[in-house]
């Protein structure tokens, strides 16, 4: 082994295989998070591990795969140089992989990875081990191959080289693997996600594409100058579906025009209603008793408030009746960690580094700081429940937050 690859360790060698097989693109959606104990400061006794890796291994969670805790999660369509079958279905694959590198010992043992990277494959449809070059025998090798394990080589100046190739598999999903697919999905919550607190902006998108004019003109001179938030919204809230040439409706947004098209008799009366709540400050389930109802159905669609609901609702039956934020995602993370820290918890390494240990375990004391939080959710998703009559109470920025008195309670318990 030479002396140049001998010296990565294992931050190194995930550093590498993480930016070739997630690099950060918008044409091919995915997501990835790399297990909270790469979160550290140092990995080998004095030595600390550079920022610049720790920034490129970020965000971090602790996702359960199998019996362990791969090195890397994630999802993605993978170009077909690192799998050696066409993917399963139209669905990209779940990918898991372990990284192994220099040790105290000086050993690179590639073997043991392989047989970890193996028992991934009960819940992921592709499993990796990454390590030195050098260090990958060709004992190592036939093993992996005999275990449908793929093996990345990674050179000291960052050149990842497939090795082994998987096969992608089937597999069964867990409430941990889902998380990331969610995250991975067009629904996930990312800073592109929700970047208007009114569900009117969102629920006016279908209306301006099913109009004979420019959708982006309509948008713009009849709803909300944010026409780039307003589609993106739309399409997180499964309103329409947004390709590289062209945006149509899908079976949920159709369903939006319908109602828009009988309520009012055309677009163009629907969307004079929209221009008449520009600016209003009061509950749009009050304003638009109607169109707040349809609100509330598109919005409780969205996965994350589905989760939401049911376990506040949960809170409420064992007596707290006005959970804080703090309260909320303390218990949140009792029932679904992986999930509770995707939504809530922004994905920078220095805010899940403060949140969650080295074995992913919840650290409360840094909830009680708004900076902690994931705005899409605090502020924009929490704002269009209040809207939908789901909540009491509206949404905050981080910067104006007091996660120990913000309040997330449902208007109706049952």
């Amino acid at each position: 082994m030479t002396a140049a690859a001998g010296s990565m360790t294992e931050p190194h060698v995930l550093a590498h295989a993480k930016r070739r097989l997630f690099p950060d693109d918008e044409d091919r959606r995915g997501y990835a998070v790399v297990d909270t104990q790469f979160g550290q400061e140092r990995w080998i006794a004095d030595e600390p591990i550079d920022p610049a890796i720790r920034e490129t291994l970020a965000p971090f969670n602790h996702i359960r795969v199998g019996t362990g805790y791969p090195d890397l999660v994630g999802v993605r369509t993978l170009d077909d140089e690192w799998l050696a079958a066409d993917r399963l279905g139209d669905d990209p694959p779940l990918v898991a992989i372990e990284a192994k590198g220099r040790t105290e010992g000086g050993r690179v043992d590639v073997e043991r990875g392989v047989v970890q990277a193996y028992d991934r494959l009960h819940e992921a449809n592709a499993a990796y081990v990454a390590a030195p070059t050098p260090a990958i025998s060709q004992s190592a090798r036939t093993l992996a191959s005999e275990l449908n394990v793929g093996v990345l080589g990674v050179d000291a100046d960052g050149v990842v080289e497939p090795i082994e190739r998987p096969r992608v598999v089937g597999n069964c999903t867990t409430s941990e693997t889902d998380a990331i697919r969610f995250q991975a999905s067009a629904q996930g919550v990312a800073d592109r996600s929700f970047s208007l607190n009114h569900p009117k902006n969102y629920l006016a998108y279908p209306l301006a594409v099913y109009h004979r004019q420019d959708t982006e003109s309509v948008v713009a001179q009849r709803v909300v100058g944010a026409v780039e938030g307003a589609r993106q919204g739309a399409e997180f809230l499964d309103l329409v579906d947004v390709t590289p040439t062209r945006t149509e409706l899908t079976p949920l947004g159709r369903e939006v025009v319908r109602f828009a098209l009988r309520e009012y008799g055309s677009a163009d009366a629907a969307l004079d209603a929209f221009d008449d709540w520009k600016g209003s400050r009061r509950r749009f389930c009050d304003a638009a008793p109607r169109w707040g109802q349809l609100a509330r159905r598109v919005v409780y669609a969205y996965p994350a408030t589905q989760l939401l609901v049911e376990e506040i609702q949960h809170m409420h039956e064992d007596g707290v009746e006005t959970p804080t934020l703090v309260e909320l995602v303390t218990y949140l993370h009792e029932l679904h960690p992986s999930l509770t820290v995707e939504l809530f918890v922004r994905g920078t390494d220095d805010v899940r580094s403060r949140v969650l240990g080295p074995d992913g375990e919840l650290r409360t004391e840094p909830l009680s700081t708004g900076e902690t939080y994931h705005s899409p959710t605090v502020f924009q998703l929490k704002a269009m429940l209040y809207h939908a009559g789901i909540l009491t109470d509206r949404g905050a920025e981080p910067s104006n937050l007091d996660p120990e008195t913000d309040v997330w309670a449902l208007r109706d318990p049952v």
